[in-house]
Parts: structure tokens; C-alpha cells; sequence
């Protein structure tokens, strides 16, 4: 929970909350099955029960929680099966964003070669967070110079980084999206390769293999 809950106050409460719950889950202080007490929060972050309610309703929409009759919401567990079901989503829309977005990003890539750095020095460095950070901007970064508001609203709403993040954390999955991968990509788009669509696709699709990867390791 932050420092200073009235903090809340200065900004959109259900937005605020939202982030404060999925902090939670990342950090692990919600665990699959376990119950998020919507009282509880409410008098933590010191605001009323409904804009958590709220809060919580778009978490169930992107199904990190679920709403269990006379015992409220629960963390849901997650597994593989999840990611077999959301990446190829992402991929496709990501695919149609590369060849609407070829153009621009052709005779500007510099968006994406911001991220590509910021992504080699987190992997320098080790920082995760960071990682993940910066490997979703570089995606949302295509979608954005696709310029097509129903596309940008679609893979926002499927909450890209709460899942990568999910990934990592809950199937101790090594994070596939490697700077490297981004920079042939990066370089794909400057140079007008027609594969470049393919490229992105097969590189979504790839966090699924590396989480049933990471599933057959575990004893």
C-alpha cells in the first residue's frame, strides 16, 4: 500500500486503485486463490468501498481476479493454459499493427530504438522491472504508430504488462524478450522488411513456448 493513501485523492481513484491491486499482485502479497477483502482496502487506502469495487471489476475483465458468490473476489490461478489463450490474441493484433504501422516506423524508428537502448542497459544491469517495462513499450510503441484508435484500445485492454509481469513471477518464466530480439525488429521496420509482421507474431508467440519451457522444468 503507498505511503501516503491521500495520495489517491489527487488522481482518478479507480485508476489509483487499480495499480495499488496489481502492485499487490506482482509483489506476491496476493497469491493465486487467495482473498483480495474489498472492506479491507477500502479502509487501508482510506476511501470508500466503491471505487475499489470498481477497481476490482476491471481486474475480473482481465481476468487476474474472479468473483466467487457470497465470498467475493479471489486472486485466480494462473497457469499456462491462460497465456495459450491470450498471446495468440496479442500476436494477431500485433501483426495487423506492424503492417499498418510499416510505413511510419520506415522513415522513423526512433521510438523504437529508444526502447530497444533502455532495454539493453536493463538487461545490462539485470533489472527485471525494467525489462519488462520497456520490452512492452516497445510493442505498445508499434501499436501506437499503427494510429488506429479500436486496434490501441483492443491490446491495451488485454493488459499486456500485468501479464508479462504475471508470467515471470508466477511460472518463474525467463523472460524470452530479449533486446536483441527487438533490435532485429527495430532494424526490420527501418529497412522495410516484408517479413517484419511475421516477425513480431512469431516473437509473441515465442513467451508461450518459453512458459511451457518453464512448466516442464518444474519437478
Amino acid at each position: 500500500m503507498p505511503d501516503d493513501p491521500s495520495k489517491l485523492a489527487r488522481e482518478p481513484l479507480r485508476e489509483q486503485i487499480r495499480q495499488v491491486l496489481v502492485e499487490g499482485l506482482l509483489s506476491g502479497r496476493w497469491k493465486p486463490g487467495e482473498r483480495i477483502v474489498e472492506r479491507r482496502v477500502a479502509t487501508e487506502l482510506r476511501v470508500s468501498q466503491a471505487p475499489v469495487r470498481e477497481a476490482l471489476r476491471e481486474l475480473e475483465t482481465l481476468r487476474l481476479i474472479e468473483t466467487v458468490p457470497n465470498k467475493g473476489a479471489r486472486v485466480r490461478a494462473f497457469g499456462v493454459q491462460d497465456m495459450a489463450e491470450i498471446y495468440p490474441v496479442r500476436a494477431g493484433l500485433e501483426l495487423v499493427a506492424a503492417q499498418l504501422a510499416a510505413d511510419p516506423l520506415a522513415e522513423d524508428p526512433s521510438a523504437l530504438e529508444r526502447e530497444v537502448e533502455a532495454l539493453q542497459r536493463a538487461t545490462a544491469r539485470g533489472d527485471v522491472a525494467e525489462q519488462i517495462r520497456h520490452s512492452v513499450e516497445f510493442h505498445r510503441e508499434v501499436v501506437r504508430a499503427a494510429d488506429n484508435s479500436v486496434l490501441m484500445h483492443t491490446w491495451e485492454s488485454l493488459g499486456v504488462e500485468v501479464w508479462t509481469a504475471l508470467s515471470v513471477r508466477w511460472l518463474d518464466m525467463e523472460l524470452h524478450a530479449k533486446a536483441a530480439d527487438h533490435a532485429q525488429i527495430a532494424e526490420a521496420f527501418r529497412s522495410r522488411d516484408p517479413a517484419v509482421g511475421q516477425m513480431l507474431s512469431d516473437h509473441v508467440l515465442n513467451y508461450v513456448e518459453a512458459a511451457v519451457r518453464s512448466t516442464e522444468k518444474t519437478p
